[in-house]
């Protein structure tokens, strides 16, 4: 393959001057700038809003030349220059008032080199003010706005209150000069990845169209099935080469790992662009947008708000929740949603209600992993380990090792955790098995006090009784007595039945018992 892949390439110049693979955006792109003013749009990182960004530059730069080939080059006739302030808050560690403040100063004083400076202007928002100003009346054009990653400061700052208070304050009012100049603004857009609400940052900015769940613009960013087909066609038939696949088991395989986005409830299913690229590039599957970032701070929200992960696949909310995430420490779920590690999997018209979802295998089962050594006892390197003796020992029919194993997941379960052991064992469980469902069939339940389970592999099939605080004897006489082996009397397969009783005293499993 001879195709260049601009995988961390995020200017579009580059792009098209260096003959890198580019999905055509433009027309979307075209439609956005003629039909409103200010935007505001939310995606997961590394699903192309720099990118986007750096396209609206070029066009509204004039540099018809990038756009040879595209849609965007029969669309407009015109091709008209206008002043740029481009402020990309990416390319910075915020850790202290100072960091935004040096931040903002920079971009603000290259401006002020091109457009010129008042002395009566002290704050960045005065300054701000001022170049929007003299630009317009400068070029006789007003001006293009362009803020990527606007909430890069907030999102650092994130448990501490004294800091993110800071930078919201600073943040409010600068982003508030886009309403109060708008008679010298032509276009804005504003990218993130979360949206903090209106009630914080973007409070005096309710000239802003939030775009994130827009219909109309679901598939801005990210690659759908259509374009993977038409833009990719050579790189599936390489993959599946590689693999020793067919090209339709290689787009199945694909779509299970990286499709899955939905940011609409009747969006297209959406690609994650990074991992797509990294395969074609690589022609190996891989987990590479998950591991480009660590969700340590989510898992942290999750277990401060004792959180029950089961619910994590089948929560259900409202538009409002998925809005904005300053509420965020009473419910972690908006800000899964908005990072991608959740993604709208359906909806209720009568209810206006959205069924959350993980997106694909890559994010659901490295979510998953990450979590487990946070939650049970286990070295963080150990993971794959545990798993894969995990999975060999129930492929085996070794009921006692694969338990024993189980077993050690919960030694040294911290005393902080007495009322909560029954969500503790819960979590610990549902993530040992969700991990173990990618290997082998899992189908888990949990309700008040209990949890059931059946596993099935080639040669055999679990049932499996959990009780909290009661028996083994009582768990496997529950499965006798509620006929949970019955559906499977005539399966060749041999069938387990198995008891297991966690005593809170011990904070650990007590007790197994197993039969044939």
């Amino acid at each position: 393959m001879d195709r260049l892949y601009p995988i961390g390439i995020q200017t579009f110049e580059k792009i098209r001057k260096g003959n890198y693979c580019y999905v055509d955006k433009t027309a979307q792109i075209y439609q956005l700038t003629r039909s409103g003013q200010f935007y505001f749009l939310s995606r997961p990182r590394r699903f192309g809003k720099s990118l986007l960004i750096s396209t609206l530059e070029a066009y509204f730069q004039g540099k018809k030349e990038l756009f040879t080939g595209l849609a965007l080059e029969e669309l407009e006739q015109e091709w008209t220059e206008y002043p740029v302030l481009h402020l990309d808050l990416n390319a910075q560690k915020y850790d202290s008032p100072q960091a935004l403040e040096d931040m903002l100063d920079y971009a603000l004083s290259q401006w002020e080199a091109i457009y010129g400076a008042h002395p009566a202007e002290k704050s960045p928002s005065l300054r701000f003010q001022g170049i929007i100003q003299r630009a317009a009346e400068q070029c006789g054009k007003n001006v293009i706005i362009l803020i990527d990653e606007y909430d890069k400061p907030l999102l650092q700052a994130l448990g501490n209150e004294e800091l993110l208070t800071s930078y919201r304050q600073q943040l409010k009012a600068f982003y508030g000069v886009l309403k109060s100049k708008d008679a010298y603004i032509r276009f804005a857009l504003l990218t993130g990845v979360t949206k903090f609400s209106k009630v914080s940052v973007f409070s005096d900015l309710n000239n802003l169209q939030d775009i994130s769940m827009s219909p109309r613009f679901a598939t801005l960013c990210g690659i759908t099935e259509e374009e993977l087909h038409a833009n990719f066609a050579p790189e599936i038939r390489a993959l599946g080469a590689q693999k020793g696949q067919s090209i339709e088991d290689t787009k199945i395989i694909l779509k299970e790992w990286y499709d899955g986005y939905h940011f609409t409830p009747d969006s297209p299913d959406i690609y994650n662009p990074f991992s797509l690229l990294n395969v074609f590039s690589n022609l190996r599957m891989g987990s590479y947008w998950f591991d480009t970032g660590t969700p340590t701070f989510l898992v942290e929200l999750l277990k401060r708000n004792h959180y029950d992960l089961y619910r994590m696949a089948h929560e259900e909310v409202t538009e409002d929740m998925l809005g904005g995430i300053d509420g965020m420490e009473d419910n972690p779920i908006p800000v899964l949603y908005q990072s991608g590690y959740l993604t709208l999997k359906g909806y209720d018209e009568m209810f206006n209600t959205y069924t959350l979802g993980f997106p694909n295998r890559e994010v659901e089962e490295g979510f998953t992993r990450f979590l487990l050594p946070r939650y049970a006892t286990m070295r963080t390197g150990d993971t794959a380990f545990q798993i894969n003796n995990f999975v060999r020992e129930v492929r085996q029919g070794d009921t006692d090792a694969f338990l024993r194993r189980l077993q050690s997941f919960f030694a040294d379960t911290p005393y902080e955790l007495a009322r909560d052991l029954e969500l503790h064992y819960q979590n610990v469980l549902f993530i040992v098995f969700k991990l173990l469902g990618f290997y082998v069939q899992a189908e888990y339940h949990t309700s008040q006090g209990r949890i059931d389970l059946v596993l099935k592999t080639q040669d055999y099939i679990y049932v499996m009784e959990f009780k909290l605080d009661g028996t083994a004897e009582e768990a496997l006489q529950q499965i006798e007595d509620k006929q949970y082996a019955l559906p499977f009397a005539t399966d060749p397969r041999k069938v387990y039945k198995v008891g297991v009783n966690f005593n809170n005293e011990i904070r650990n499993i007590e007790k197994w018992l197993i039969k044939e």
